[in-house]
Formats: C-alpha cells, structure tokens, sequence
C-alpha cells in the first residue's frame, strides 16, 4: 500500500471493505508535550486515530519542555528515556516533539500524516500472537512460540487513560485546553522472550484507575528497545 493510501486510512475516510479486518494493527507512540507549541496537531490527530482498530496509539509525554514555564502534568522521565533510547536504537539520534515512533523501528513528525503513513510502509507489523486476559486486578499474559530463532526480546505492559482534558496555564500552549488519548503512565516489563511460549501475570493498582492497558512484545531491552513484533490491547473499564 502506497503511502497516501495508508494516509486515506489513518484519516479514516475510506476503508476497503473487509481489505484490512485481519491486519494486524500498526503501533504508534506518540511523544509529546503541554509545553511544546506544535505538539496539539499531533495530539488531535492521534485521538482520531484512537477510534481507528488498525491502530494502537499510545501517547506519552516527555519532561525535558518542563523548563519552558509549563509543567507537564503527566509527563514522566523514563518516557524521555525511552525516546532517547530509541533514537540510539535507530542510530538517528532524532529526538524531538511531537515525534511518532511507529512499531518501534521507524519516526515521523507526529502531526504528519503522510509522514506516519511512509514510516509505515518500510516497518513490519507486529503479527506475534498475544493473549491478554484480566483477573480481577491482575493482567494474564500468554505469548505464543511458534518462532524458533526469534530476536531476543521483552514482555511489557503499558497501562494508560483513555482520554484526558488539560487546561494548560503557563509557557507555549498557555490558556489552551487540549485532549490527551491513551496516556501510558507506567512501562511495566514482565520478562524475555526469545520464541518459546511464555506466559506472565503482572498486578495493576485498582487505585490508579487506568482505562487500558496495551502489551508488547519487542525486540531488545526495556533499556534499548526495537521493534515491536507483537501486540494487544486491554480495556480495563
């Protein structure tokens, strides 16, 4: 699929019928911020494309704005790690907002549609079977093994809220209101994952109240992750 094709789709105005129902989704994470002025493009369009299944959108926003007037009130540090070691990854050192990472390997301008969708064309889908299940507060992992002489990789889980309002008071977006979807409030790993079948549980706080959770399996560490091979989503409400 060419990439102003793909753009059609992450717009969501044309879908063939039935050409893409068994696709599996492309994973996009949005790295943004309230202090940076050309993020709220890239915000809105990711809540677009949150209602789109051939999507995950995560959005996770970074702290290194904070300095601007504005502190983020759900940016966290170890997202601005996970930026940066991606772009180690790469070998691009591209670290910026609003920055789309798509299925972990490939980066765009997160309000580019046409940008995201190229990135997209030259990744791999994540088509690893994961099996994701809620009990009670605990979340039941199962990876599939039918890959023998897989990468080693990760088992993670990002819990996230669905969709949040901020008014941001101070610095670049000051006396904006903007919609933040899936914001991931914790990168949780749950172990390796080399081809064999795994399975893993992991406990969420019932007082966190998160809306969602998303599990990924991906190539290389939490430290220096890769590319995403596998994964699903979980609501929680």
């Amino acid at each position: 699929m060419h990439a102003r094709a793909i753009a059609t789709l992450l717009l969501g105005s044309f879908v063939a019928a039935g050409s893409a129902a068994a696709a599996p989704p492309t994973v996009l994470e949005l790295f943004t911020s309230q202090g940076c002025s050309s993020c709220p493009p890239a915000d809105r369009l990711f809540e677009k494309l949150a209602h789109d299944d051939h999507f995950i959108v995560l959005s996770l926003p970074v702290d290194y704005w904070d300095r601007l007037g504005w502190k983020d009130t759900f940016a966290k540090h170890a997202f601005t790690e996970r930026q940066r070691a991606y772009a180690i990854m790469r070998g691009d050192q591209q670290v910026y907002t609003p920055q789309a990472v798509v299925n972990g390997s490939e980066h765009a301008n997160g309000a580019n549609m046409l940008g995201i969708a190229a990135s997209a064309e030259t990744t791999k889908p994540p088509q690893l079977p994961i099996a994701v299940k809620r009990n009670g507060d605990d979340i039941e992992v199962s990876v599939d093994g039918t890959r023998p002489g897989s990468p080693a990789a990760t088992v993670i889980v990002l819990p996230y809220l669905a969709s949040r309002d901020v008014a941001v008071g101070r610095g670049e977006n000051s006396g904006t209101k903007i919609t933040y979807t899936n914001i991931v409030r914790e990168i949780i790993p749950l172990g390796a994952w080399s081809g064999s079948p795994v399975k893993y549980r992991t406990k969420l706080s019932a007082d966190a109240h998160y809306d969602g959770a998303v599990v990924l399996v991906q190539e290389g560490t939490p430290a220096l992750p890769g590319a995403i091979l596998g994964a699903e989503r979980i609501a929680l409400h």
